[in-house]
């Protein structure tokens, strides 16, 4: 009974159990770049998550509420039925989400292109 295993990094489909280094390298790196960006999903969740929802809870503090014309409350109507704990932040979240990306995207562009002159300069 074949296990399955040799069916994913095998060359071509049933060519007598020969392992294909290309196809094994393939897909450890797919591996690798869906672990790294769960990473930074997971990262970018919990830091804005941290900066916007300062006191997690049923109700929001004074510092989470909008303030419009005068009264304090959502910015939308209550029967619009979206959950009044997750909407009020939401903006902050996007923005935070919004600005954690742009700076990560710098910081790997830097990055590789530093890699690139060092490599050029071996």
């Amino acid at each position: 009974m074949e296990s399955g295993f040799g069916s994913d990094f095998g060359s071509g489909g049933g060519g007598g159990g020969k392992l294909d280094p290309g196809l094994i390298m393939e897909q450890v790196k797919v591996q690798i770049a869906v672990a790294n960006a769960q990473e930074l999903l997971q990262r970018m969740t919990d830091k804005c998550f941290r900066k916007c929802i300062g006191k997690p809870g049923g109700a929001l503090d004074n510092s989470e509420q909008v303030r419009m014309g005068g009264r304090t409350g959502p910015p939308w109507p209550l029967s619009s039925g979206l959950p009044l704990r997750l909407c009020v932040p939401q903006k902050c979240i996007a923005m935070c989400m919004d600005r954690y990306m742009d700076s990560w995207n710098t910081v790997s562009r830097a990055y590789n292109s530093r890699l690139q002159r060092e490599r050029a300069n071996m």
